[in-house]
């Protein structure tokens, strides 16, 4: 049964059977003190801040029996599937595949390219290794989605102004109606976590809607009562 969810610019109505929630690249290296994202300079509790949103909004999507969906942004460990371009935009002994703190950096199987444990996935639930910043390119993705009859996303994750945001656009594109779920995203760049939120809902909502934990557990609380 349909559901409405206060956002910006206005309600979000989607149906939890045809909905998934997507949390996209919580991973170790990213969020966790000494990991890589630390190494580069970052302060990682900015990421780790949307931790807990995060578990609130599984707790209630899989309460409501929705679709749950996580992304490791990561590479094979010969790098076969990383562009050269990737490789080496980032400083020598910084890029993809050398020693990291964690392990080789954004190599699959690495301690650093796992979920952070309180959002570990539940046995069933789908993970998406993507060598890009998007979950759609070159995953399987859309066509899990397709075969599942979703038709909406609740979008949480990290960075905001890259992987989150390049998935939405991805979405979009797609057909797919989304929602960003805003206290369970973040940034290294509170500015760019800020500003990428405005440009999902500006001129009535161009590439989607804006709402947050609360709201989302709320509605959902109350479809289920």
């Amino acid at each position: 049964m349909p559901i409405a969810i206060p956002a910006e610019p206005f309600d979000f109505a989607f149906d939890p059977a045809r909905a998934a929630l997507i949390v996209i690249d919580m991973q170790r290296d990213f969020l966790e003190p000494g990991g890589f994202g630390e190494a580069l300079g970052n302060d990682v509790s900015l990421l780790a801040a949307a931790i807990g949103p995060c578990r609130a909004a599984l707790d209630a999507a899989r309460a409501a029996g929705m679709l749950v969906i996580h992304t490791r942004e990561g590479h094979r460990a010969d790098l076969s599937d990383a562009p050269p371009a990737k490789v080496q935009r980032s400083a020598p002994s910084r890029r993809i595949g050398d020693p990291g703190p964690m392990g080789r950096i954004l190599v699959r199987g690495e301690p650093g390219h796992e979920i952070v444990a309180d959002l570990a996935p539940l046995p069933g639930e789908p993970v998406i290794d993507k060598p890009g910043k998007g979950a759609f390119y070159a995953t399987e993705l859309e066509p899990m989605l397709r075969h599942r009859g979703i038709d909406a996303l609740l979008i949480a994750g990290v960075t905001t102004e890259v992987c989150v945001h390049t998935t939405l656009r991805e979405a979009n594109d797609r057909g797919f109606r989304c929602a960003v779920l805003a206290d369970a995203c973040a940034s290294y760049f509170p500015e760019f976590h800020a500003m990428a939120l405005r440009m999902v809902s500006a001129q009535g909502g161009i590439f989607g809607w804006v709402t947050d934990t609360a709201r989302l557990g709320a509605a959902l609380q109350g479809e289920r009562a």
